[in-house]
């Protein structure tokens, strides 16, 4: 049955895959874009297709077995539909499924993009739903893969909207603060910018504290909305 539905998965890509979108998409990675450029109403419309059809003959185990083929090709589109399909399983998560996604990160995704929307749509809800406790994610900051890295501030990102509190954000991102991925940097700026928002004294606190070691595209993201003059105090004095 996997299989079945793995080569229905391909044979609808590259039948819907277009040039002119992967050389657009490209712009957006620095190691190009590899994928089949379907475009996005195409594709949302045969995900939810999907989705719908198989909705009596597929269990979050067979979407797991089905992601972890679909992960292992690097293909944009083939793992969105992964992580797709994953949502639709949310009611089913467990700590399992959890550690079952991390390794997607050891054997495929090698981008922001399908990272970022495995984090919104998928990695979240395990926090959010109370499935694994924060000292789960914080694991993840030890991975050899800067994707992995990057999700536990991006996952942290969704949980602003749910009143995370800044003593729980900044002990789970504090060992990646030296951490020297761009990506990884990018991310914890973002997740900083945000928390500054709700909490502007206890993040100001902890960029004066970081700012002099940590990389410099934190401090520029985590600072972005500040008043232009404001943010000269969290420039490097070394």
């Amino acid at each position: 049955m996997i299989d079945k539905k793995l080569k229905e998965i391909r044979d609808f890509c590259i039948k819907n895959s277009k040039q002119s979108n992967i050389d657009k998409y490209s712009r957006y990675f620095k190691d190009g874009f590899d994928g089949y450029g379907i475009d996005q109403k195409v594709y949302e419309a045969q995900r939810d297709l999907w989705i719908a059809d198989w909705k009596k003959e597929m269990t979050i185990g067979k979407y797991l077995e089905l992601g972890d083929k679909l992960i292992q090709t690097g293909k944009y589109e083939e793992i969105s539909f992964a992580i797709s399909f994953l949502k639709s399983e949310r009611e089913n998560y467990t700590e399992s499924t959890f550690d079952r996604i991390g390794n997607w990160f050891d054997i495929g995704i090698s981008n922001w993009a399908n990272t970022d929307v495995l984090c919104m749509l998928v990695l979240s809800s395990f926090l959010i739903d109370r499935i694994i406790e924060f000292d789960k994610l914080k694991e993840w900051t030890k991975s050899n893969s800067e994707w992995k890295r990057r999700a536990v501030p991006v996952t942290l990102v969704e949980l602003i909207k749910k009143d995370l509190k800044p003593e729980i954000a900044l002990l789970l991102i504090e060992p990646l603060m030296l951490d020297d991925s761009e990506y990884v940097q990018k991310g914890i700026g973002t997740l900083l910018r945000g928390l500054w928002k709700a909490y502007p004294v206890e993040i100001e606190e902890f960029l004066l504290k970081w700012k002099d070691q940590c990389g410099r595209l934190i401090i520029q993201y985590a600072t972005e909305k500040m008043d232009k003059e404001y943010r000269k105090k969290f420039r490097k004095t070394k």
